[in-house]
């Protein structure tokens, strides 16, 4: 794995998404109107109650699906293989994937914020800056485990398949619907094993307390190491041949 050759992969890939508007706007848009739609079904007391927390969500499972299937594109199109013969290692693939997907991922988190708090009027009371982070690090979390799991796909239809699989029980264990410590104890231990639960606490930290406590910074740190384990996972499980 080199920088020169990582750079390269991360430059084709955006130069593929640059001919690609309709991911370009699944990307830049659904999150941006998921909020919007949040906002409308809900009163002001409830929007700014799930409104920090699903503004971090709803990047990581953009993300998720738009990575798995792209790959599986790649794969399905020959691409990948072909790659894979010439110097380009996986590391090299994976992690260009994955700073290609993450400069998307800070466009996504600037609309998405920009919408929420200046045209929606959701209000935090910590530093929206730390929110949009938290946004920025969870959609890189769906990038990585989109390319995680496309090494187990073989078409871009098992890849969505997977979706329930990786993304729903993280949905339902992070304490959106019932708080972690109220969960039975192997699921509140099982949730402290999933990255959603730590961008979770995150964003409830910085949606009531104008000085995030060292808490959210481990919180912070634990969700970035998680992507960063997935990355290499990804990579490391990536298939060469197409069988």
């Amino acid at each position: 794995m080199t920088a020169t050759r990582t750079l390269a992969t991360a430059r084709r890939v955006l130069d593929q998404l640059r001919h690609d508007p309709r991911t370009i706007g699944l990307i830049l848009v659904v999150p941006t109107l998921l909020m919007a739609l949040l906002a409308w079904i809900l009163d002001d007391a409830d929007f700014e109650k799930y409104g920090p927390p699903l503004l971090g969500i709803f990047p990581m499972l953009v993300m998720f699906l738009v990575t798995s299937v792209a790959t599986l594109r790649e794969r399905t199109s020959g691409t990948l293989e072909r790659l894979l013969s010439m110097p380009t290692g996986k590391g090299d693939f994976v992690f260009g994937y994955a700073l290609a997907f993450s400069l998307l991922a800070v466009v996504q988190a600037l609309v998405v914020a920009g919408v929420s708090f200046w045209w929606l009027g959701l209000h935090v009371a910590g530093s929206t800056w730390l929110v949009v982070l938290l946004a920025v690090v969870d959609g890189l979390t769906g990038t990585a485990l989109g390319l995680f799991v496309s090494a187990f796909a073989q078409t871009e239809f098992q890849a969505v398949q997977f979706m329930p699989v990786a993304l729903l029980p993280q949905l339902l264990l992070c304490g959106l619907i019932v708080p972690t410590d109220q969960l039975p104890p192997v699921l509140e231990w099982l949730s402290w094993l999933l990255p959603l639960t730590y961008t979770f606490d995150a964003l409830q930290r910085v949606a009531v307390d104008p000085t995030p406590d060292a808490r959210f910074w481990v919180d912070l740190a634990v969700v970035s190491a998680m992507a960063v384990l997935l990355l290499a996972a990804g990579a490391a499980t990536l298939r060469r041949r197409t069988p």
